[in-house]
Protein backbone atom coordinates (compact mmCIF):
# COMPACT_ATOMS: atom_id res chain seq x y z
CA UNK A 1 0.00 0.00 0.00
CA UNK A 2 1.42 3.35 -0.98
CA UNK A 3 1.32 6.28 1.41
CA UNK A 4 0.40 9.90 0.77
CA UNK A 5 2.35 11.80 -1.89
CA UNK A 6 5.69 13.31 -0.99
CA UNK A 7 5.71 16.95 0.14
CA UNK A 8 6.30 19.41 -2.66
CA UNK A 9 7.28 22.16 -0.24
CA UNK A 10 10.23 22.23 2.15
CA UNK A 11 10.44 23.32 5.77
CA UNK A 12 7.08 21.86 6.83
CA UNK A 13 6.66 21.08 10.51
CA UNK A 14 3.87 19.45 12.51
CA UNK A 15 2.16 21.63 15.11
CA UNK A 16 1.20 19.74 18.25
CA UNK A 17 -2.24 20.39 19.74
CA UNK A 18 -2.78 21.39 23.36
CA UNK A 19 -6.21 19.76 23.63
CA UNK A 20 -6.13 15.97 23.89
CA UNK A 21 -8.54 13.46 22.38
CA UNK A 22 -9.57 12.45 25.90
CA UNK A 23 -10.40 16.07 26.80
CA UNK A 24 -12.50 16.44 23.66
CA UNK A 25 -14.32 13.17 24.37
CA UNK A 26 -15.00 14.30 27.93
CA UNK A 27 -16.54 17.57 26.74
CA UNK A 28 -18.50 16.06 23.83
CA UNK A 29 -19.65 12.97 25.68
CA UNK A 30 -18.30 10.72 22.91
CA UNK A 31 -15.14 9.90 20.99
CA UNK A 32 -14.29 11.04 17.50
CA UNK A 33 -15.00 8.53 14.74
CA UNK A 34 -14.75 8.10 10.99
CA UNK A 35 -17.81 6.19 9.76
CA UNK A 36 -16.93 5.30 6.17
CA UNK A 37 -19.93 4.32 4.05
CA UNK A 38 -19.00 2.52 0.83
CA UNK A 39 -21.13 0.91 -1.86
CA UNK A 40 -22.19 1.28 -5.44
CA UNK A 41 -24.12 4.31 -6.69
CA UNK A 42 -27.71 3.80 -5.61
CA UNK A 43 -26.91 1.56 -2.65
CA UNK A 44 -28.17 4.17 -0.19
CA UNK A 45 -25.01 5.87 1.05
CA UNK A 46 -26.22 9.48 1.03
CA UNK A 47 -29.66 8.53 2.35
CA UNK A 48 -28.16 6.52 5.21
CA UNK A 49 -25.51 9.16 5.94
CA UNK A 50 -27.96 12.04 6.27
CA UNK A 51 -30.39 9.96 8.34
CA UNK A 52 -27.53 8.88 10.63
CA UNK A 53 -26.36 12.48 10.95
CA UNK A 54 -29.87 13.62 11.94
CA UNK A 55 -30.18 10.86 14.54
CA UNK A 56 -26.77 11.57 16.08
CA UNK A 57 -27.50 15.31 16.08
CA UNK A 58 -30.78 14.69 17.89
CA UNK A 59 -28.83 12.69 20.46
CA UNK A 60 -26.62 15.72 21.09
CA UNK A 61 -23.53 14.38 19.30
CA UNK A 62 -21.00 16.44 17.35
CA UNK A 63 -21.46 15.08 13.83
CA UNK A 64 -20.91 15.98 10.17
CA UNK A 65 -21.29 14.33 6.77
CA UNK A 66 -18.82 14.42 3.89
CA UNK A 67 -20.75 13.52 0.74
CA UNK A 68 -19.08 12.45 -2.50
CA UNK A 69 -21.03 14.65 -4.91
CA UNK A 70 -20.91 17.64 -2.57
CA UNK A 71 -17.11 17.57 -2.23
CA UNK A 72 -16.71 17.36 -5.98
CA UNK A 73 -18.31 20.81 -6.16
CA UNK A 74 -15.42 22.28 -4.16
CA UNK A 75 -12.46 20.49 -2.58
CA UNK A 76 -12.31 17.86 -5.33
CA UNK A 77 -13.70 19.87 -8.26
CA UNK A 78 -10.43 19.43 -10.17
CA UNK A 79 -10.74 15.63 -10.23
CA UNK A 80 -12.43 13.37 -12.77
CA UNK A 81 -13.15 9.63 -12.43
CA UNK A 82 -9.98 7.90 -13.61
CA UNK A 83 -8.44 5.46 -11.16
CA UNK A 84 -5.74 8.01 -10.30
CA UNK A 85 -8.30 10.77 -9.71
CA UNK A 86 -10.48 8.49 -7.62
CA UNK A 87 -7.44 7.62 -5.49
CA UNK A 88 -6.65 11.30 -4.94
CA UNK A 89 -10.31 12.02 -4.20
CA UNK A 90 -10.34 9.43 -1.43
CA UNK A 91 -6.96 10.55 -0.10
CA UNK A 92 -8.27 14.10 0.32
CA UNK A 93 -11.47 12.90 1.95
CA UNK A 94 -9.50 10.65 4.27
CA UNK A 95 -7.37 13.58 5.39
CA UNK A 96 -10.43 15.77 6.05
CA UNK A 97 -12.25 12.97 7.87
CA UNK A 98 -9.18 12.41 10.05
CA UNK A 99 -9.11 16.08 11.01
CA UNK A 100 -12.77 16.01 12.01
CA UNK A 101 -12.31 12.82 14.03
CA UNK A 102 -9.25 14.25 15.78
CA UNK A 103 -11.36 17.29 16.65
CA UNK A 104 -13.73 14.91 18.45
CA UNK A 105 -16.50 14.76 15.85
CA UNK A 106 -18.25 11.77 14.36
CA UNK A 107 -17.45 12.19 10.67
CA UNK A 108 -19.67 10.22 8.30
CA UNK A 109 -18.41 9.84 4.74
CA UNK A 110 -20.62 8.77 1.82
CA UNK A 111 -18.35 7.80 -1.09
CA UNK A 112 -18.43 4.95 -3.57
CA UNK A 113 -14.68 4.57 -2.89
CA UNK A 114 -14.51 1.56 -5.21
CA UNK A 115 -10.93 0.41 -4.56
CA UNK A 116 -9.97 -1.58 -1.47
CA UNK A 117 -6.48 -0.07 -1.35
CA UNK A 118 -7.91 3.46 -1.21
CA UNK A 119 -10.30 2.55 1.60
CA UNK A 120 -7.43 0.92 3.46
CA UNK A 121 -5.44 4.13 3.08
CA UNK A 122 -8.37 6.10 4.56
CA UNK A 123 -8.44 3.68 7.50
CA UNK A 124 -4.70 4.11 8.02
CA UNK A 125 -5.11 7.89 8.10
CA UNK A 126 -7.84 7.84 10.76
CA UNK A 127 -7.08 7.89 14.48
CA UNK A 128 -6.22 4.36 15.57
CA UNK A 129 -9.29 2.26 16.30
CA UNK A 130 -11.69 5.05 15.27
CA UNK A 131 -12.54 3.96 11.71
CA UNK A 132 -15.61 1.92 10.82
CA UNK A 133 -16.01 0.64 7.26
CA UNK A 134 -19.72 0.19 6.52
CA UNK A 135 -20.54 -1.69 3.32
CA UNK A 136 -23.95 -0.86 1.87
CA UNK A 137 -24.47 -4.07 -0.04
CA UNK A 138 -27.24 -3.91 -2.64
CA UNK A 139 -27.27 -5.87 -5.93
CA UNK A 140 -26.36 -3.85 -9.01
CA UNK A 141 -29.81 -4.36 -10.53
CA UNK A 142 -31.44 -2.79 -7.46
CA UNK A 143 -29.03 0.16 -7.62
CA UNK A 144 -29.95 0.66 -11.26
CA UNK A 145 -33.66 0.60 -10.44
CA UNK A 146 -33.13 3.35 -7.84
CA UNK A 147 -31.20 5.57 -10.25
CA UNK A 148 -33.63 8.47 -10.75
CA UNK A 149 -30.82 10.46 -12.45
CA UNK A 150 -30.53 7.89 -15.24
CA UNK A 151 -26.75 7.67 -14.91
CA UNK A 152 -26.56 3.90 -15.18
CA UNK A 153 -28.51 3.99 -18.45
CA UNK A 154 -26.16 6.64 -19.81
CA UNK A 155 -23.16 4.58 -18.73
CA UNK A 156 -24.53 1.47 -20.44
CA UNK A 157 -25.07 3.56 -23.57
CA UNK A 158 -21.42 4.63 -23.47
CA UNK A 159 -22.25 8.24 -22.66
CA UNK A 160 -20.40 8.20 -19.31
CA UNK A 161 -16.89 6.80 -19.06
CA UNK A 162 -15.28 5.16 -16.01
CA UNK A 163 -18.65 4.50 -14.36
CA UNK A 164 -18.42 2.20 -11.35
CA UNK A 165 -20.19 -1.10 -11.84
CA UNK A 166 -20.43 -0.69 -15.61
CA UNK A 167 -17.15 0.43 -17.16
CA UNK A 168 -15.08 0.66 -13.97
CA UNK A 169 -14.78 -1.88 -11.14
CA UNK A 170 -16.17 -1.86 -7.63
CA UNK A 171 -14.13 -3.94 -5.20
CA UNK A 172 -16.44 -4.89 -2.32
CA UNK A 173 -14.90 -5.04 1.15
CA UNK A 174 -13.56 -8.44 2.10
CA UNK A 175 -14.05 -7.84 5.83
CA UNK A 176 -16.18 -4.75 6.39
CA UNK A 177 -16.72 -3.75 10.01
CA UNK A 178 -20.44 -3.65 9.24
CA UNK A 179 -22.45 -4.85 6.24
CA UNK A 180 -25.93 -3.51 5.53
CA UNK A 181 -28.18 -5.24 2.95
CA UNK A 182 -29.93 -2.03 1.94
CA UNK A 183 -32.19 -3.85 -0.55
CA UNK A 184 -33.67 -5.74 2.41
CA UNK A 185 -33.33 -3.28 5.30
CA UNK A 186 -35.01 0.08 5.62
CA UNK A 187 -33.12 3.25 6.53
CA UNK A 188 -34.12 3.10 10.20
CA UNK A 189 -32.72 -0.42 10.63
CA UNK A 190 -29.49 0.55 8.87
CA UNK A 191 -29.07 3.64 11.07
CA UNK A 192 -29.77 1.60 14.22
CA UNK A 193 -27.06 -0.91 13.24
CA UNK A 194 -24.49 1.84 12.75
CA UNK A 195 -25.48 3.57 15.98
CA UNK A 196 -24.99 0.33 17.89
CA UNK A 197 -21.48 0.00 16.45
CA UNK A 198 -20.47 3.64 17.07
CA UNK A 199 -21.67 3.32 20.66
CA UNK A 200 -19.20 0.53 21.42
Amino acid sequence: MSGPPAHKAEHIYWTERRVTAAQRADRNGHRGWVVWLTGQRGSGKSTSATALERELFQLGKQVCVLDGDNLRHGLCSDLAFSQADRKENIRRVGEVARLFAEAGMICITAFISPYRADRQLARAMAPAGKFIEVYLNAPLEICEQRDWKGLYAKARAGEIKDFTGISAPYEPPLQADLQLPTHQWGVEKCVAAILARVGQ
